[in-house]
C-alpha cells in the first residue's frame, strides 16, 4: 500500500548551523515542525536567517538515517538568488535542480590535457571501495605508509561516483579529510557535482586523476541495500574493476568484511562483495585482505574457496593496524553504520590494508623502496 507523504513544506530558516560556501545548514521551523535542512548555495542560491523556504521534507518523512534532513527547493524570499556556476555540461539533468558545470571534457578547461594526451594509467594502483567511509582508512593506509617510507604525505584523488549522494558537499568525511591534508584533490564523475575537477564518467574521471600517487574510488554518503544479490549501489564496483583494468591500472578491491553487523549476510566476507567479485566483473583485481585473528582469518579463507574467488581475483594479505592508528593519531573518529574501528575493527582494518597495500606497491614502482 502506498504511503501518504507530504514531499514539500514551507518553513523559516531560525538558525544558521553552517555557513560553508558549497553547503549550508539551518535549524528550520513551521507551524507544524521544526528540523534541520541543508540549502546547496551552487542550486539555490545563498541563503540567510529568516528567509522562507520550500523544503524537500521526504527524506524525514520516511525517517530515512543518511540524507535524513530537509533539503531546500528554492528560496521564496529570494526569488532572483545568484548562483555562481560557469560551464556548459549539465549535472542533475532533466530535474528542476539541474546546475551546469565546468567538466575536463570540455576544450577551455584548463586540466583538459589530462583527458586528451591520456594513454595508460601505467600500472597505477587504484582502490576501490563500496561505502563512503572506507575512504578514511585507506587513505589513512597510504598516508601512513608514505610519511614511513618517504618522509611525505602521498597525493591522493578522491573520486566519487553518482551511485549514492550527488552533492560531495553532503560529506562531513570528505571536508575534514580535506582540511587536514590527508585527501589533496576531489574529482565527481556522472550526475555527481560540487569536486574539485568535474567529470563526465569515470574514465574521464580517473583520467583526470592519474597525476595523484595514489586514487580512492567511492561513492558518496547514502549506500542503498536491499538484501537482494544484485539490489545494492555498491555494485558499480564491479564495473570499476573492469575500467581500470581497460585504462592499464591495478584495481585494487577493499572487501567489506564484519564481525559485528548483526546481519547475517554481510557478517564475515559481505555477499556483496561475493557478488561483485563472481558475478558483477569481467576482469581481474587485486583484493586486499586484512591480517585478522587466526580464526576470523580462517573463516574469511573459507568463505573465499567457496566461491572460488582465488580462481578470478589474485588475493594478498596487508596489515591494516598503522591505518588504523593513524586514524587514532589524527582524530579521526569515523563510523560505519554507527561502529566505529572499536566495535567494528575487521571492517576498517580491511579498507586500511587496502591503502597500506596501494601504497607499498606504487613506491616498489616508482623508487623500489
Amino acid at each position: 500500500m502506498a504511503t501518504r507523504l507530504r514531499r514539500t513544506m514551507k518553513a523559516e530558516l531560525v538558525r544558521c548551523l553552517e555557513a560553508g560556501e558549497d553547503i549550508q545548514r539551518f535549524e528550520v521551523e513551521s507551524e507544524v515542525f521544526y528540523g534541520t535542512a541543508v540549502n546547496y548555495p551552487q542550486l539555490t542560491g545563498e541563503a540567510q536567517v529568516g528567509d522562507e523556504v520550500l523544503l524537500n521534507t521526504t527524506a524525514v518523512e520516511l525517517a530515512l538515517g543518511t540524507g535524513g534532513v530537509h533539503f531546500v527547493i528554492s528560496n521564496l524570499s529570494r526569488r532572483s538568488a545568484p548562483v555562481h556556476a560557469v560551464g556548459h555540461i549539465m549535472k542533475l539533468r532533466y530535474t528542476p535542480m539541474q546546475t551546469n558545470v565546468t567538466c575536463i571534457e570540455e576544450d577551455d578547461h584548463p586540466q583538459h590535457r589530462w583527458v586528451a594526451d591520456f594513454s595508460s594509467l601505467d600500472g597505477k594502483p587504484i582502490v576501490l571501495a563500496m561505502l563512503h567511509s572506507m575512504i578514511a582508512p585507506a587513505a589513512a593506509g597510504v598516508q601512513a605508509t608514505f610519511e614511513e617510507r618517504c618522509g611525505r604525505r602521498a597525493r591522493i584523488v578522491y573520486l566519487m561516483t553518482d551511485s549514492a549522494a550527488l552533492p560531495l558537499a553532503f560529506s562531513h568525511l570528505v571536508r575534514e579529510l580535506k582540511e587536514r591534508g590527508i585527501i589533496h584533490t576531489t574529482v565527481t564523475c556522472g550526475q555527481a557535482f560540487g569536486g574539485d575537477v568535474e567529470a563526465v564518467n569515470i574514465y574521464t574521471a580517473l583520467m583526470a586523476s592519474s597525476a595523484a600517487d595514489v586514487v580512492i574510488v567511492a561513492p558518496g554518503p547514502g549506500h542503498v541495500g536491499t538484501g537482494t544479490s544484485f539490489g545494492f549501489s555498491g555494485i558499480e564496483q564491479g564495473h570499476h574493476i573492469d575500467v581500470v583494468n581497460q585504462l592499464g591500472g591495478e584495481a585494487v578491491v577493499i572487501p567489506r568484511i564484519s564481525f559485528a553487523d548483526p546481519r547475517e549476510r554481510h557478517r564475515g566476507l559481505s555477499h556483496h562483495t561475493a557478488t561483485v567479485l563472481t558475478r558483477a566483473c569481467q576482469t581481474r583485481s587485486t583484493v586486499v585482505l586484512p591480517q585478522l585473528p587466526d580464526d576470523r582469518a580462517k573463516q574469511i579463507d573459507e568463505e573465499l574457496r567457496k566461491q572460488r574467488v582465488g580462481d578470478r581475483h589474485t588475493i594478498v594479505k596487508e596489515t591494516g593496524e598503522t591505518a588504523v592508528a593513524y586514524m587514532k593519531d589524527h582524530s579521526l573518529d569515523v563510523k560505519s553504520m554507527g561502529r566505529s574501528a572499536v566495535h567494528d575493527p575487521a571492517y576498517f582494518l580491511a579498507a586500511g590494508a587496502a591503502g597500506v597495500y596501494a601504497a607499498k606497491h606504487l613506491l616498489c614502482m616508482k623508487v623500489g623502496l
